[in-house]
């Protein structure tokens, strides 16, 4: 009883600052994953621990997540797609499933209208083993993406079960998402010799190739009011950047350390560049007004890390950082009512490379 005594016998300015600072650390608590500065993320929850975890996309009903994963702790030496409810409370646990054939790599899965089906890319037809890595040694260890002949757009339900292959190509066939009425997919492509985007229609497969620069298109969606679509570009234009960017692509490789963000009328037409800033501006989705846009970037620090989340308006105006992570923030998607906000982070990682997805809401 006599620290209970002692405690009330505290002036009231010290019971103050007590009290204030025990709410601040109750607070710091409940939502120690946000760094003080991301003042738009709020209750950031993780989903996922250990292993490379990344683009985690809402479904169409923002019930659940479909993201893809390497853990060889867990046997899982090269990237497959996973499904898993998103919690309704903090007492749940995220719970996922492997929807991919367990084959081949796999890469950028998205839900269809129906809640009930995922699509992604597969190499599973061409071989069951993983593709080989590129030797970066060879290119000076500058960082360069595989671009992996054999991947083609799969169809499958959510007990993994095929129900139909998409694209049949000997190329790289990948990076699909779909219109928000899902009826139509874009899609990144080498078929016509070029990394370029195309739109099908997904009852009658027809196809319109809608870029045609020299230079990497990919990583395309849709605006939520379905008329428009962003991506992330590149456009060599010096003869030394135009060189190189042809021999990678003759090994069915490119290098994204240089790419901007772009957007278009949904028919490819009036297509603009957003960004203007250097070095790698990607994973780029509009938010749910269809006008600003979200999206990844290194351009603050000259050697290329970190990455984080910025905001910018659809004319390049406004600029602003949303997330302060010193390691690796990209891939956010928003939830169908704009609410909450999915993305993967290698914060809370315990200093190793796992890299893991994220929820949070989202605060204007």
């Amino acid at each position: 009883m006599s620290s209970i005594h002692a405690f009330f016998r505290v002036k009231p300015l010290l019971l103050l600052l007590v009290l204030i600072s025990f709410l601040s650390n109750q607070m710091l608590g409940q939502d120690s994953l946000r760094y003080a500065e991301e003042s738009h993320l709020r209750n950031i929850r993780q989903l996922t621990f250990g292993g490379d975890n990344a683009e985690a996309y809402w479904s169409y009903d923002g019930k659940s997540l479909v993201f893809q994963r390497t853990s060889l702790k867990d046997g899982i030496p090269c990237d497959q797609i996973f499904v898993g409810r998103v919690p309704e409370n903090a007492a749940s646990p995220f719970e996922f499933k492997l929807v991919s054939t367990g084959k081949g790599r796999t890469t950028c899965a998205f839900f269809t209208k129906d809640n009930q089906h995922i699509i992604y890319a597969s190499t599973h037809l061409v071989s069951g083993e993983c593709p080989p890595v590129p030797d970066r040694a060879k290119y000076g260890n500058k960082y360069i993406w595989p671009l992996y002949r054999g991947y083609d757009i799969f169809q499958a339900d959510l007990n993994g079960k095929i129900v139909k292959q998409i694209t049949n190509s000997p190329y790289y066939d990948a990076e699909a998402t779909l219109s928000p009425d899902g009826k139509k997919m874009i899609y990144t492509s080498t078929k016509d010799g070029d990394i370029e985007l195309y739109i099908m229609d997904l009852k009658s497969g027809k196809e319109k190739r809608i870029t045609n620069e020299l230079g990497y298109d990919g990583g395309a969606w849709f605006s939520p009011d379905g008329k428009k679509i962003i991506w992330r570009a590149s456009r060599p234009k010096t003869e030394a950047a135009i060189t190189e960017y042809k021999e990678l692509l003759a090994q069915d490789l490119v290098a994204p350390t240089n790419m901007e963000v772009w957007v278009a009328d949904v028919d490819g037409s009036n297509a603009k560049q957003v960004t203007n800033f250097g070095q790698a501006n990607w994973a780029p989705t509009f938010m749910p007004d269809s006008k600003r846009i979200i999206f990844a970037s290194n351009h603050e620090y000259k050697r290329g890390f970190p990455f984080n989340l910025y905001t910018i308006n659809g004319d390049g105006s406004n600029l602003q950082k949303v997330s302060r992570d010193k390691g690796f923030d990209a891939f956010p998607m928003f939830s169908p009512d704009g609410k909450r906000i999915v993305f993967a982070s290698n914060r809370n990682n315990g200093g190793t490379r796992d890299t893991n997805v994220f929820v949070a809401d989202w605060v204007e």
